[in-house]
């Protein structure tokens, strides 16, 4: 096991406990003879711990080596913090470390992986992948998860059921101009990507499916603007025998 709980699951009722935690470095205070880590994975951050005297050296050696977003891995004891943190759901607890094990090494990102950074929009899109690690992003997708879960159930309890569409289409007429895919099979003939599952919906209602739903992607080859995008997800609904 690489680990035994998350980052965010210690508190209190956990001291005394062998655990196995990894996460990524979020940021290092080296007092020379004291060091904390702070270890940050999606569901929080957990406070490790390591003093000279008391902590192995070869883990205070490991220790020093480490840079901000170092995948490790720990082994170690929880302990009650004398300081205490209570903005932290962990801050009550820190991880005196047995062991480090570095999984994988990092550069030094180009901006701080924190809630306010100081990157910018267009460096942040260049390493999209150092930016989903930030709350606000993992907020903002998991709010639309939950929303999507709730769809789903809000949906099903109005007896609606959910039928997935094709998305290589023929094309049709709609507000935006169509993305074309070329067809390997009829080279000089495309497939469209739908910009709704219009026809499709109505195909349905015909064949008697009479409420009919999907949290489905849709395509429109048109300028941006605040409001829009080329593709974007919608709920997508019809019904029939409805006055």
């Amino acid at each position: 096991m690489h680990r035994t709980h998350t980052c965010g699951a210690l508190n209190i009722d956990f001291t005394g406990q062998k655990v196995i935690l990894a996460g990524w470095v979020q940021r290092i205070r080296d007092k020379g003879g004291l060091i904390w880590i702070d270890l940050r994975d999606r569901y929080g951050i957990t406070q490790l711990v390591m003093e000279e005297g008391s902590s192995k050296p070869e883990v205070i050696a490991m220790a020093k080596k480490l840079g901000r977003e170092y995948v490790i891995k720990t082994e170690g004891t929880v302990i009650e913090r004398i300081s205490k943190n209570p903005k932290m759901p962990t801050g009550d607890i820190e991880i005196k470390a047995d062991s480090i094990e570095i999984l994988n090494e990092s550069k030094v990102p180009p901006f701080t992986i924190e809630d306010n950074t100081d990157g910018g929009e267009e460096l942040r899109m260049k390493y999209r992948y150092l930016d989903l690690r930030r709350n606000p992003v993992r907020r903002n997708l998991e709010l639309r998860h939950r929303m999507a879960i709730e769809t789903r159930k809000y949906m099903d309890s109005q007896n609606f059921i959910e039928i997935e569409t094709p998305v290589l289409i023929k094309s049709t007429p709609e507000g935006a101009r169509d993305f074309v895919v070329p067809s390997r099979m009829n080279p000089g003939e495309f497939y469209a990507l739908p910009q709704s599952p219009q026809t499709f919906k109505q195909l349905l209602m015909v064949a008697g499916y009479d409420r009919y739903y999907q949290v489905v992607k849709c395509f429109r080859d048109e300028d941006l603007r605040a409001d829009r995008q080329p593709e974007f997800t919608q709920i997508d609904c019809e019904t029939s025998f409805m006055n």
